[in-house]
């Protein structure tokens, strides 16, 4: 499977403008609600039409611009699940499977066997939508977007409206059927958490701008911009400036650290809540900060740090075991290191 998408669509605060290239694999589009993700796969549908470009899945042109092609949804191949996986409610299983199944009664029979078997139906086939769980209306959605034939599925936020529990077990349906029917996927979504569980590729998207896929184990480890930093859930980034090869200063932090990138232009620096690192006092590359405030969350305890005094603060995630026992508390200075290797150098 190869997606080709390179198209411009202008919005009302900004154009969103998408280009990328997905082969047989998860893709995530993560970004803020209105940031044009979902759009992004309205248009991959057919059901908005981009002001500019073209979009190819598997050698097939469904939208060029240029040429005036601009295929209806039910003729790309495509299989779009909505949040409430737009079931009929009146309609059985079967019938929601069947529903738009072109060819003879015999060939929808078969289809309809081949889908129940595939997303383990069996017993359901007469049910009602309002009579099955939500993982079991979530298989029926697939099944009946598998059962016409779709190349690619776009899912648009499909977990975003559940609880905690149910979100969960829809989560775990949907990564098995992902890796159980080796279909290559789009998923839109706003958790950073749920695009690195379900996908193996993320582009984020920031007022209409996608940035190139990349594999979600890069991404986290060196997004290179601001916006993918925050997006990834950083939240400790300051505007910096290079000193040397091995030094940069954070200058909102109002302290100097040693990095191990002596190359990229940076802009900002940054560094996730759980990899700052407790020093003893006196150690190399150990500086003091000030504890600013301590907020108790469910499991860990969120500390905020100044390291000078006109800085401002950096959160350190700490687990409520590990904390305790330090006894330190408001106004206390403890001392910290910033690994080389999990500082981000940002080029914007």
């Amino acid at each position: 499977m190869e997606l080709i998408v390179n198209i411009e669509k202008r919005l009302r605060d900004f154009t969103l403008a998408a280009q990328f290239t997905l082969r047989d694999t998860t893709l995530a589009l993560l970004g803020a609600s209105g940031s044009g993700k979902s759009m992004t796969l309205k248009c991959i549908a057919g059901l908005e039409r981009p002001d500019r470009g073209q979009i190819v899945l598997n050698g097939r042109t469904l939208f060029d611009s240029k040429k005036g092609i601009n295929l209806p949804p039910q003729a790309r191949s495509v299989g779009y699940l909505f949040q409430n996986y737009a079931l009929f409610p009146n309609m059985t299983v079967r019938e929601n499977i069947i529903f738009a199944l072109d060819g003879s009664k015999e060939e929808k029979e078969r289809i309809f066997a081949e889908n129940v078997a595939r997303f383990s139906l069996e017993g359901l086939e007469n049910a009602y939508p309002a009579n099955l769980s939500g993982g079991q209306q979530q298989r029926v959605a697939f099944a009946r977007i598998l059962a016409r034939g779709a190349d690619i599925l776009l899912l648009d936020e499909p977990l975003s409206a559940l609880d905690t529990h149910l979100k969960w077990q829809i989560e775990i349906a949907l990564r098995e059927i992902l890796a159980m029917q080796n279909i290559a996927a789009i998923l839109v979504t706003h958790d950073r958490d749920e695009a690195f569980r379900i996908a193996r590729e993320i582009a984020t998207v920031d007022r209409g701008q996608l940035t190139p896929p990349m594999d979600k184990h890069e991404l986290f480890r060196n997004p290179g911009t601001r916006a993918a930093t925050t997006l990834t859930g950083c939240k400790n980034i300051s505007a910096a400036r290079r000193l040397d090869a091995d030094h940069v200063e954070a200058t909102d932090w109002g302290i100097t650290l040693r990095v191990a990138d002596s190359e990229t232009d940076v802009q900002h620096i940054a560094i996730r809540a759980h990899y700052l690192t407790l020093a003893e006092e006196g150690a190399e590359s150990a500086l003091p900060a000030r504890v600013a405030e301590v907020i108790e969350s469910t499991f860990t305890y969120i500390v905020m740090l100044r390291f000078a005094e006109e800085g401002l603060p950096i959160r350190w995630e700490i687990a409520k075991a590990t904390w305790l026992p330090l006894d330190a508390g408001l106004g206390d200075t403890l001392y910290f290191r910033f690994p080389v290797e999990e500082l981000m150098l940002l080029r914007d």
